[in-house]
């Protein structure tokens, strides 16, 4: 940070502390210290032992994934790397022979004649090598995005699956920020082991000469490249630590890079002029971003000069020995020659292969998030199988259900409620109350998206706890205030709530006629094929209303028997209100049981059944009509009341005009 504070001022913050932005738009750090992961403090301690010892389980990790994409590949991979150090190993060789042949006495004619045929093997080894490389890329090519594309699915199945408490739980989710790194990892992972497997083959058919030529060598290379292997494995576990501690920083600083080309958000930044306050607090948590790189750049400069000072002095060394074998008459001068060209290429292999095992362990890492994903997911994700309901379900039971959201400290959001949905064909079930009641949460648990944490939800006296999950869903349609908008046609934002059968055309023209969608298809550009998202060229953009028919046919589309009906109407005028509840009324009419949300009392007028929520408990019960009726003011005639004085006539001021 500049001395006179600017940093501060652009919403930045010194090192360890918490910048303005962060205070300001998410209430706190979003730089955590690695604590939450008990055992991660194991991943970070990367040593020399650590590595060489890991080495085979990294290799034979990057190899099960290979094996599973594509066999002949990995199977083409390892043939060729194996044919090119196999020939490097004969190119050494070679050398010290053509070596030994140029330097022995005799006329120089004869020399030549004798090292031809050795030259003429070092040019087959050069160019068989070049065709096991050839092979190796060719093997490699499509072998990478193969593997990336099984971990990615991998990645986004256990997304999908896990329980939407998981989803919400702040532990589990940082595991899910980090574990989409563990796809592309895997990816690069293929790549390093290629090259280490190429270093290692490299490095043993130098050591195997290099200890030919003279014992003493070997040692030597190996400690010209030890601190370069500890400077850099101290790099990597500095980075990945980092990684995990800002992780969630960089998220918030990306998510307000993207409200600036959001088209929802494009319009008050326009008009309130929020592009500004959100360009400086961009600054301000990149800033800080920056001054934890810097501070990894100044400890990694300290750590390589340490190591390149080491290296210079082991390199030192080994060429000090080299001499004293040569003036001892110990080696000859040819093989003093090959010792140098070993030596050399001994010494870039093993510093390869250093590097590429870090790159390796540090991928592993990432796949290590992923494979911690796939492991803990495995505890949350929603169970497979179980009970399955009758053809026709009578009616579900809630009892004694307390429910609170993931977090420590948060409040009960339904509290000892016990009531009864009775799901007859055509009924309307309308859910009552002020916002944050408890009205849409309790709709949560009757689709089967939470358990309670006390209590049970029974569907004709059958726990929802052991029943499949999955036949619950396929009970269920819901229609949000808002719903998802997917960016795609409106073909598919009418059919997607059934994508497990083809689309059925018959089905989809009754959903739309349902809806009113009938009369909204043929003004669009390119009809059901319109592209419902102006970020793409070509793209389309309906208004709220138009939007909320067409939420409407894609719950008639999927034709199940119960109908959640949340807050529908909240952002329409009267007309497109009125007309919203009577497509509702008709889907009743239909043969489904409605579900219907709303604060609005005027609403439910229509209703078989009323349930009164207030503050998470269930205060009244009956029907419109009995709860009006009721000789005592009960919390839904306060509420009808309330709501009905806002329609009453205002009485003219006496004496004005």
């Amino acid at each position: 940070m500049d001395a006179d504070g600017s940093a501060a001022r652009d919403g930045g913050a010194p090192e360890g502390g918490v910048s303005e932005a962060e205070r300001e738009l998410f209430g706190g750090a979003l730089v955590y210290d690695t604590s939450w992961a008990r055992y991660e403090e194991e991943r970070y301690q990367l040593g020399l032992r650590t590595m060489v010892g890991g080495t085979p389980r990294l290799v034979g990790t990057a190899v099960r994934l290979a094996w599973r994409a594509d066999r002949r590949a990995t199977l083409l991979v390892a043939a060729a790397e194996l044919g090119r150090s196999a020939t490097q190993a004969v190119a050494l060789l070679g050398v010290n022979r053509l070596l030994a042949t140029l330097l022995a006495e005799g006329e120089m004619a004869g020399r030549l004649r004798a090292a031809l045929p050795v030259a003429v093997l070092l040019g087959c080894a050069a160019l068989i090598g070049a065709v096991c490389g050839a092979l190796s890329t060719l093997g490699s090519g499509p072998l990478e995005p193969k593997v990336e594309r099984l971990a990615r699915e991998q990645y986004l199945e256990r997304a999908y699956q896990v329980e939407m408490a998981a989803m919400e739980d702040d532990e589990f989710h940082r595991l899910l920020e980090s574990a989409q790194f563990g796809a592309t990892s895997a990816r690069t992972m293929i790549r390093h082991c290629v090259a280490v497997v190429s270093a290692l083959l490299s490095l043993l058919a130098a050591a195997t000469v290099l200890t030919a030529l003279h014992p003493v060598l070997l040692p030597m290379l190996v400690l010209m490249v030890l601190p370069r292997a500890w400077a850099t494995l101290s790099v990597s576990r500095r980075r990945y630590r980092s990684f995990h501690r800002w992780v969630q920083h960089s998220r918030g600083a990306s998510m307000l890079a993207r409200l600036m080309t959001d088209t929802d958000a494009a319009q008050e930044i326009r008009v309130h002029g929020i592009g500004p306050y959100i360009l400086r607090h961009f600054r301000g948590m990149s800033l800080s971003q920056e001054s934890e790189q810097a501070r990894l750049a100044r400890q990694a400069a300290r750590t390589e000069l340490l190591a390149a000072a080491c290296t210079g002095g082991a390199a030192l060394a080994t060429y000090l020995i080299l001499a004293w074998l040569l003036w001892g008459g110990t080696m000859a001068l040819a093989a003093a020659g090959t010792a140098v060209l070993a030596i050399r290429t001994g010494a870039a292999q093993l510093d390869s292969l250093v590097r590429q095992i870090n790159y390796l362990h540090e991928e592993s890492l990432y796949v290590g998030d992923l494979d911690r994903l796939l492991a803990e997911s495995a505890h949350r994700r929603i169970p497979s199988g179980g009970q399955r309901l009758p053809a026709t379900v009578e009616r579900v039971t809630f009892e004694h259900v307390t429910f609170s959201y993931p977090g420590e400290g948060n409040a009960p959001v339904l509290d000892d409620v016990s009531l009864t949905l009775p799901l007859r064909r055509g009924a309307v079930i309308a859910l009552v109350g002020e916002n944050g009641s408890g009205k849409s949460t309790l709709a949560k648990l009757l689709c089967g998206l939470y358990l309670p944490q006390r209590g049970s939800v029974r569907w004709d006296g059958v726990d929802a706890a052991v029943i499949d999950r999955q036949d619950i869903f396929a009970r269920c349609a819901v229609v949000h205030q808002d719903h998802y908008r997917w960016p795609m046609t409106a073909r598919v934002n009418a059919t997607i709530s059934r994508t497990g059968t083809p689309v059925d055309e018959e089905r989809l023209a009754r959903s739309a006629a349902q809806a009113g969608v009938d009369e909204l298809i043929p003004e669009l550009p390119r009809g059901w094929q319109t592209l419902l998202s102006r970020t793409f060229k070509g793209g389309h953009q309906l208004s709220g209303g138009q939007w909320q028919r067409l939420g409407i046919a894609r719950a008639h589309y999927r034709g199940a028997p119960i109908l959640i009906v949340d807050e529908p109407t909240a952002a329409l005028d009267a007309k497109a209100e009125q007309r919203i509840f009577d497509q509702i009324r008709s889907l009743a009419d239909g043969g489904q049981t409605i579900v219907l949300i709303t604060h609005r009392m005027a609403s439910v007028r229509r209703a078989d059944l009323v349930h009164v929520l207030h503050e998470g408990r269930l205060v009244e019960s009956g029907t419109p009509e009995e709860l009006l009726a009721r000789e005592e003011e009960g919390h839904y005639r306060s509420l009808y009341d309330l709501q009905a004085a806002q329609f009453a006539p205002v009485p003219a001021p006496r004496g004005g005009r």
